[in-house]
């Protein structure tokens, strides 16, 4: 669950990405340090500055506050200068910076700013009228302030804003219709998370029982469609029906489509899982083909939740959209994965809920589908009939945003970073999609793992936010690149835990050492995660932010994808298994199936079982698993020290300007 963690932990000075969204100058646009083109800027307004230049006077607490502003930008760029710029005699502040106001010989005074029409955003006054209260100026002054500086960069951050901030809100504190707003969409990414719970977490661990490591190589396609939204996601952005509204003319017919779906495979899915592993997992494609389609749905429903988050609150609490998400996501996905692979055991129903042991859970895949699949449909019929959404005639280019994709693809080390992101998690995929699986394999009882996850959940949440702190501290990418040592070292220790599974079983101490392993692995995966989410955040392009972070996103998410189905495949092929007969006769009532005669190949889960039932024995003599994470931790190691790190850290030296697209 690490790589589903919110990307909410941002690197980006609040100030300056607000300020960027202003017309006051493009940030693609800005010029190198030290070069000043103030005069160039301003020649091209001073037709318009000529005609709209009146006289003006200046506030006392405006004084004060540009005061404040010189010195602290002063500050700023001298230290960004001395950090980024070599050692050298800086050469004097140009008389009138962009945004500063001269005193005429007259007594009154002009702006040279792009903006002196007058208003200036309410930071001026026209002479002879009543003195109106003054705001400190706001972050485009601020920026067209920095802006005008000879060694103004990129780089720099702007400084903190004079006065008492505002102190941050609770849910309590927030207005009516905004908490009932939020709590709308905790239901909504709620009911999106069970499913993908299912789809990721415990339908793998479930298909154990009648795949191979292979065939569920095939079953993780399903989960593609959520890496790969990004393709569609403008679609859904542009195309809406105006009488049923912006959002909800995709979230209704997708979570109506979506209980559906839920139901017809709830009356069935034990028994197709059954099948799918029959007859060498010939039916393993159906199987995936279903569930693909149920990701799909959830997919798509995710881009329309997205951006109808983005409306539903109102501007000053927005960032509750991303605290919806995290808390409705986590909580869904942690009811069908962990809680639905403990109640779904029977033995640990048996133990803690039952006088008289039964062969089933408490409920099983089937009924827990079905009863979903309702609720979806319950909750699609209320937000049809209670919920109004606000009526917009906007309407997005779908063209327009693929463009900017492309733009943003064709950016030289745009494409170097989707390189990185590609091969990046080569080298603990045996361990993310493999270790567990190997762990029931060995005998490790459902119950055990879910437990396991559930003392987890915790420590994912708690590290979580000491990562966020760490990539505030120091810079991201090296952040990230402890946590990939980090992680490679957790992808050895997890092998060392699997191959030292006791004979006789489960023990206290050895569930305390999966326990510790698994801690350790998901918080090297948090790290890694919130520390790209940073360095994402910092590069991304605030004019279109956007398509920017999701585009990044979505090959990260890919670079842990596409793998798996490969590493599954090979743990197979590596793999030597050979079914020996019994050496005695077995007693008949012992046999659930044909008597064993001759050896043959029992690398295949179907062919174990038939092994097992018929009274032979399947012996392992090369372990595939052992094999594939060695050679997987290899392959990270070498690319990581000859590609990954240097790249990465030369990366993170560009100025922002390398990031953005020129035009």
């Amino acid at each position: 669950m690490g790589d589903t963690f919110p990307s909410h932990f941002s690197s980006v000075p609040p100030t300056l990405a607000a300020a960027s969204s202003q017309p006051v100058l493009p940030l693609h646009e800005a010029r190198d340090p030290g070069t000043d083109n103030t005069g160039l800027e301003l020649a091209d307004l001073s037709d318009q500055s000529r005609r709209n230049r009146r006289s003006l006077i200046i506030d006392t607490d405006l004084s004060r506050h540009e005061h404040y502003y010189d010195e602290h930008l002063d500050s700023a760029a001298s230290q960004t200068h001395h950090t980024h710029m070599p050692s050298k005699k800086s050469k004097s502040r140009s008389p009138n910076p962009l945004g500063r106001v001269q005193h005429n010989a007259n007594g009154s005074t002009s702006s040279a700013s792009p903006t002196s029409n007058g208003d200036m955003n309410g930071s001026f006054r026209e002479r002879g009228k009543p003195a109106a209260s003054l705001e400190i100026p706001d972050s485009a002054v601020q920026t067209a302030h920095l802006m005008g500086r000879e060694s103004f960069s990129l780089d720099h951050v702007p400084p903190p804003t004079p006065g008492k901030e505002e102190s941050s809100k609770g849910f309590f504190d927030l207005p009516r219709q905004d908490r009932r707003n939020f709590l709308l969409l905790v239901l909504l990414y709620f009911l999106q998370g069970i499913p993908m719970g299912l789809a990721a977490g415990s339908v793998p661990f479930l298909l154990k029982s009648y795949m191979s490591y292979g065939q569920i190589g095939v079953y993780s396609l399903a989960s593609y469609p959520y890496s790969l939204k990004l393709l569609w996601s403008p679609i859904v952005d542009a195309v809406w029906s105006p009488k049923v509204g912006r959002r909800k003319s995709w979230i209704l017919p997708i979570q109506m489509l979506s209980g559906f779906s839920m139901i017809w495979l709830g009356s069935g899915a034990q028994k197709m899982m059954e099948e799918a592993g029959a007859n060498g997992g010939a039916g393993v494609w159906g199987f995936t083909g279903w569930w693909f389609a149920l990701v799909f749905l959830c997919a798509t429903q995710d881009i329309a939740v997205d951006g109808w988050a983005l409306t539903l609150l109102s501007p000053s609490n927005l960032s509750y959209a991303s605290t919806a998400q995290t808390v409705g996501l986590t909580a869904g996905q942690f009811l069908s994965y962990t809680v639905f692979l403990a109640l779904s055991s029977p033995d640990f129903a048996n133990k803690y809920f039952r006088s008289q042991p039964l062969d089933v859970g408490l409920f099983t895949l089937d009924s827990y589908l079905v009863f979903w699949g309702w609720a979806y449909l319950a909750v699609t019929l209320g937000l049809a009939l209670l919920k109004r959404e606000e009526r917009t005639k906007e309407k997005d280019s779908i063209l327009d945003v693929y463009k900017v994709m492309g733009g943003i693809m064709k950016l030289r080390n745009v494409q170097i970073f989707i390189v990185i992101h590609l091969i990046a998690k080569i080298g603990f995929q045996a361990n993310d999609a493999v270790t567990n699986l190997k762990l029931l394999d060995k005998g490790f009882s459902q119950e055990d793992l879910a437990l396991t996850v559930l003392i987890d959940f915790p420590f994912e949440i708690m590290l979580g936010y000491y990562a966020g702190m760490w990539s505030e501290k120091y810079q991201p990418i090296k952040v990230w690149c402890w946590a990939f040592i980090g992680r490679l070292a957790a992808a050895v220790f997890a092998q060392l835990v699997v191959m030292a599974f006791p004979a006789g079983g489960t023990t206290t101490s050895y569930l305390l050492t999966v326990i510790v392993e698994h801690v350790f692995s998901t918080f090297m995966s948090t790290v890694m995660f919130v520390a790209i989410s940073a360095f994402h955040a910092k590069i991304a392009d605030p004019a279109i932010g956007g398509t920017y972070m999701t585009l990044l996103a979505t090959v990260s998410n890919l670079g842990g994808t596409f793998p798996r189905f490969f590493i599954l495949k090979f743990v197979d092929a590596f793999t030597v298994a050979t079914c020996h007969p019994p050496t005695s006769p077995p007693k008949p009532d012992t046999l659930k199936g044909d008597l064993i005669t001759q050896s043959f190949s029992c690398v295949l889960e179907a062919e174990k079982h038939r092994c097992i039932d018929g009274g032979g024995s399947c012996d392992i003599s090369q372990d595939g698993y052992y094999i594939v994470n060695v050679l997987c931790v290899l392959v990270g190691a070498v690319t990581f020290w000859m590609f990954i790190r240097p790249q990465a850290l030369k990366l993170q030296q560009l100025p922002m300007r390398a990031w953005r697209i020129s035009g």
